[in-house]
């Protein structure tokens, strides 16, 4: 009996020296994001991003949408900001015996980027950014048939803009022209490419992530 109570008591101790270690861990990781330590900040997104890259899809999110999510890479994060790519491909479905282009890689970048956006916002522990940029990235083929990767879509959003936003109404085009997304139409409203605007985290003080191979 004695010693049920002993092992009883040590668990019920070890268990609060855990449970008070990860609050001051906790702790410590906001401060320091807050204080725009963008080491901490860079290793917040890498730990989240991977996470969201092993998540099964949840119901309410197309696939197209939340394959988009998962192909997102740190490009640079700063004190208070946060940028990333992500890539969007056209959505077919089979129709009278032949594939029909239902969603545009343009329209499947908007709907990534609102998604994308707020996730970043507000589902990251520890740091609240007060600007995120999202570029979408589609293939584009030349004349030759070779595949070229260039930007879609470039979505530079504040927080200010964000909290604006009403993301139970709102279709993501909505979304996107409300945040601001830069984007270019051609003929019978193809998307062509566009350069990504000025990163917020190039001022300096930023920390730039390598190119994923």
């Amino acid at each position: 009996m004695v010693w049920g109570v002993v092992i009883v008591v040590i668990a019920l101790v070890f268990v609060g020296y855990v449970v008070v270690q990860g609050t001051r861990a906790a702790r410590a990781w906001r401060k320091a994001a807050g204080d725009g330590d963008v080491g901490v900040i860079k290793q917040i997104l890498d730990d989240a991003i991977n996470s969201w890259s092993s998540m099964r899809r949840p119901k309410e999110v197309p696939s197209g949408v939340w394959r988009g999510i998962q192909s997102m890479n740190l490009v640079e994060v700063g004190p208070d900001s946060v940028h990333v790519s992500c890539q969007a491909e056209s959505e077919y479905r089979l129709q009278d015996g032949r594939w029909v282009e239902t969603s545009n890689p343009l329209q499947e970048g908007m709907a990534i980027t609102a998604r994308g956006v707020d996730m970043i916002f507000y589902e990251l522990p520890y740091f609240r950014p007060e600007s995120v940029q999202i570029d979408v990235y589609t293939t584009y083929r030349g004349p030759d048939g070779s595949a070229d990767r260039q930007c879609v879509l470039s979505t530079p959003a504040t927080r200010e803009l964000v909290q604006q936003v009403d993301w139970d109404e709102w279709s993501a085009a909505e979304i996107v022209e409300a945040l601001g997304g830069h984007y270019q139409l051609g003929e019978s409203d193809r998307p062509l490419p566009v350069a990504p605007v000025p990163s917020a985290t190039s001022g300096g003080n930023g920390h730039r992530s390598e190119p994923s191979s």
